[in-house]
């Protein structure tokens, strides 16, 4: 298996006050781990690693990744 800790980056910048950025676990039984709540304007960086898998936003906010762009809550 690859390396996660060297995982891709991505950038969610919220469009509107209240926007949430999950991280959801690895193995078998998936969970929520993290939680950032960012205002219109902020943004994070973060990465996919070895302990995150996935990432559930809510809120209107821009995801920008190497694969491409996208809006959500739109």
């Amino acid at each position: 298996m690859e390396d996660m800790k060297n995982g891709d980056y991505f950038v969610v910048k919220a469009l509107e006050n209240g926007v949430q950025v999950i991280g959801l676990t690895r193995g078998q039984d998936t969970r929520f781990h993290h939680t950032e709540k960012l205002d219109k304007g902020e943004v994070i960086i973060a990465q996919f690693t070895d302990h995150t898998s996935a990432v559930k936003i809510r809120g209107k906010a821009e995801v920008l990744t190497k694969h491409g762009n996208i809006e959500a809550g739109s």
